[in-house]
């Protein structure tokens, strides 16, 4: 599959009949809301956990050195914290635009973490069959991969730093991010 999913996204799934859409974000989408949004809620998915396994080619990296983002992968017990958002159809032009390096979108079940009430919305992710998929590794590896790579959006490591000020805010622990960190923290020492 191409690693630009923009297309795919908006066949596969047009919004034009709904009034507003529940979106589940567990990277940048955390902290970096650059769209309008009705409202914002912390949130928990089940059955998924958050890994630095996807190629970033348009954001933070190039097509010639990609960086390293989150992406999902299923893993039947855990749970990963992230932040919902509430928007109007119209923003998925945006949102396919930005996430559009190999993620593809798909309904599926989260719950609040404030009452624990599920509901229904979207989520990116970016599977193994994506051009733009780098793969497990170290987090060492990770780090070390991430210190060196820059694109448009700005270096790597700021996305990681910021992901991981994010979980922390939310109270989320999360073992890999968090690994990653101080493993890069200590490399740009």
């Amino acid at each position: 599959m191409s690693h630009n999913t923009i297309e795919q996204n908006q066949q596969a799934q047009p919004l034009d009949h709904l009034d507003s859409v529940w979106l589940f974000g567990y990277g940048s989408l955390i902290y970096k809301a650059d769209f309008p949004y009705l409202q914002r809620r912390p949130a928990r998915i089940h059955g998924w956990e958050r890994r630095f396994w996807q190629g970033s080619h348009d954001h933070r990296g190039t097509p010639v050195s990609p960086g390293r983002v989150a992406t999902l992968i299923e893993a039947p017990e855990a749970n990963c914290i992230g932040m919902a958002y509430e928007v109007t159809p119209a923003v998925f032009a945006h949102l396919d635009h930005r996430e559009k390096n190999g993620y593809l979108r798909f309904f599926t079940e989260f719950e609040w973490l404030d009452d624990g009430q599920s509901v229904e919305g979207l989520v990116y992710v970016a599977g193994p069959d994506n051009e733009a998929y780098l793969g497990a590794a170290t987090e060492a590896e990770i780090a070390a991969h991430i210190a060196h790579s820059e694109g448009p959006s700005g270096p790597n490591s700021e996305y990681l730093l910021k992901l991981a000020e994010a979980l922390r805010e939310l109270e989320a622990h999360d073992a890999h991010v968090f690994a990653i960190e101080s493993e890069l923290r200590a490399l740009l020492e």
